[in-house]
């Protein structure tokens, strides 16, 4: 299978290393400089500095592809599904934007190919585990989707590091937050829903943030009274987050925001991924609740990877490996959760969920 990756960043490189290591793809590598190209040459891959932001240099690097796997900022996320229609090359994308998953959705009705955007983690896995779970009950009561990508030794006030895009972090921030509440659709406010937790021993909050639960309020509507998706963090880091946000108006001056934290808070290799979920309804005639929990931390070693590299990586290469293996719709919009979650674990890329610590304690 022909796929043309655009993006060489750090889940860009991931992606490179699963689809050709794996043998089965030909890859074709594309970033708008030079620079994160020159660390794919040991890969052997194909690979291309091109302007994406031009309609017409896009759709020429597209041509002749099966399939396209857009790793840029989201805002990009419209202009690249446009060029995939165009030529005929199936879509697949990581975006967390609300927006553009509903303009793709749009234009993915009357296609002869296949669009599937969100493949990332949240959204993404979060939602196929999330909706497995929920199969299994007769009457689906409250749903709770909970993930975070958190440094695993925070040292600063913010009690965070960047783990991933901070357009997409700040985007996630700054944007409604879509959920059910009693049975119907509402938007909630970012950054609002405030929750405490403990797991394995170590405090957490949780509030709500844009884009999480992807394409399943619509697929869920009328099933279930309660869903909703909030961002894990540290104690304190939503407070802070809303001086700068709300109180200092930032949310008005984004650029401003994204690049004093570029210059600011620092990145990291070492990093911890929380899944938590929870499914409460009937069951049988009993009201119960099923809770699928996972931590996926950074590989260390020779070939480190971030757990959020690990993460996002493996859901996207696993949709674009399930696809090929013809387990989903070839034209059209596929949501994230048409995958079943035992094929998702069972694949090759999948599988990186399943080898993870999973927790069996949370209060």
């Amino acid at each position: 299978m022909k796929i043309v990756l655009l993006g060489a960043g750090h889940i860009g490189q991931t992606i490179t290393r699963l689809l050709t290591e794996s043998g089965d793809y030909q890859l074709t590598v594309v970033d708008q400089v030079a620079a994160p190209l020159e660390k794919l040459k040991s890969f052997g891959v194909k690979t291309a500095v091109v302007d994406t932001e031009d309609d017409s240099a896009l759709k020429a690097v597209l041509t002749g592809h099966d399939a396209v796997i857009n790793a840029l900022p989201y805002h990009m996320a419209i202009k690249v599904a446009q060029a995939a229609k165009v030529t005929g090359v199936h879509y697949f994308d990581l975006t967390e934007d609300v927006a553009a998953t509903k303009a793709i959705m749009a234009m993915a009705k009357d296609a002869n190919t296949a669009f599937m955007p969100q493949c990332g983690l949240a959204p993404g896995f979060i939602g196929i585990a999330a909706h497995s779970l929920a199969q299994a009950f007769d009457k689906i009561d409250e749903i709770k989707m909970r993930v975070g990508a958190l440094p695993a030794f925070p040292t600063n006030s913010l009690k965070y590091n960047l783990t991933w895009s901070v357009d997409g972090l700040i985007n996630e921030y700054c944007h409604p937050c879509e959920a059910i509440h009693e049975g119907r659709l509402t938007e909630l406010q970012a950054l609002e829903g405030m929750e405490h937790f403990s797991l394995d021993g170590v405090e957490y909050e949780a509030f709500n943030t844009s884009g999480g639960l992807g394409t399943l309020c619509d697929t869920l509507s009328g099933r279930v009274r309660n869903l909703d998706y909030k961002s894990v963090r540290y104690p304190g880091h939503n407070a802070l987050m809303k001086v700068l946000l709300q109180e200092l108006r930032l949310s008005e001056d984004q650029e401003t925001l994204k690049n004093i934290m570029r210059k600011s808070v620092p990145t990291t290799m070492q990093d911890v991924v929380l899944v938590f979920i929870t499914v409460s309804g009937e069951k049988n005639g009993a009201y119960v609740q099923e809770v699928f929990a996972r931590k996926i931390f950074a590989e260390r070693g020779a070939k480190p990877l971030s757990a959020i590299q690990i993460t996002t990586a493996a859901g996207i290469c696993c949709a674009v490996d399930l696809f090929r293996e013809g387990k989903l719709p070839k034209t059209g919009f596929i949501r994230q959760e048409q995958i079943q979650l035992s094929d998702f674990l069972a694949n090759r890329f999948g599988r990186a969920y399943e080898e993870s610590g999973r927790v069996e304690s949370i209060s």
